[in-house]
């Protein structure tokens, strides 16, 4: 899947010749140093790395059909327990530049967490996944937020906390777990979502918001280093392979 994120009308954006999604991004404005080094070509490295995002939570708490349902946009009801690690890789065009994100999809049973815990390493977006029925899934976050953070430095990396299966709660359910969900991703300094991968609702938003964010601190990282790598080169290639 490739997708097209710009901060423009939809209107606006020009489509490549390849195959395109396009969306409007679902953050209000890049750092205006970013933006600048997108006009001028400027991005470093940017367009060969991964960000590398790993999604953790409770068994059954949905993780791997959230990322299905961005990935390949379907629903299945059929459950079956990630044994170990999965990964998809997702192609994105942010600002005209090529980005790519790695979603780590990390198995929630106590037998495999060993497993799964080597792959936390290197992380640049942890996503926390509970179940907005289930109580003690919210509870278990915290544990789950520890165990990521062995592997990853605090300082580095982008926290989101998100419930899922909004779709199997009433409004009045809801609410008495929203509030808990608030407050804890408020105490970790995590963005908050409530989504439903059986309905679609908020995932691709969610999914465009990650991009942006990782895309918007790879290109300030590599401002920050001497000597960047001219992006033009970068975006030619891509456009060579992909087109």
């Amino acid at each position: 899947m490739t997708i097209v994120i710009a901060h423009t009308l939809m209107s606006d954006i020009h489509l490549p010749q390849c195959s395109v999604k396009a969306a409007v991004h679902t953050k209000d404005e890049f750092n205006s140093k970013v933006k600048t080094a997108c006009q001028e070509q400027r991005t470093g490295t940017v367009g060969f790395k991964i960000a590398k995002v790993i999604v953790v939570g409770d068994l059954a708490v949905g993780k791997t059909c959230l990322i299905n349902r961005f990935c390949k946009d379907v629903f299945d009801k059929n459950y079956k327990a990630t044994i170990g690690v999965d990964f998809e890789m997702e192609r994105f065009e942010v600002l005209g530049v090529p980005f790519s994100l790695q979603l780590w999809d990390t198995a929630g049973q106590e037998r495999f967490k060993c497993i799964a815990s080597t792959y936390y390493r290197g992380a640049q977006t942890i996503v926390i996944v509970f179940d907005v029925n289930d109580v003690a899934s919210l509870g278990h976050a915290r544990q789950w937020l520890e165990d990521a953070l062995k592997e990853n430095d605090p300082t580095n990396v982008q926290l989101f906390l998100v419930g899922t299966k909004k779709d199997l709660s009433s409004p009045a359910q809801y609410s008495q777990i929203e509030q808990d969900a608030i407050e804890l991703a408020e105490e970790i300094k995590a963005e908050y979502w409530a989504l439903s991968s059986l309905t679609g609702e908020n995932v691709r938003e969610f999914f465009f918001r990650i991009a942006s964010l990782a895309f918007e601190a790879n290109v300030l990282a590599e401002l920050e280093k001497s000597g960047s790598r001219h992006i033009g080169d970068v975006i030619s290639e891509y456009t060579a392979i992909h087109c």
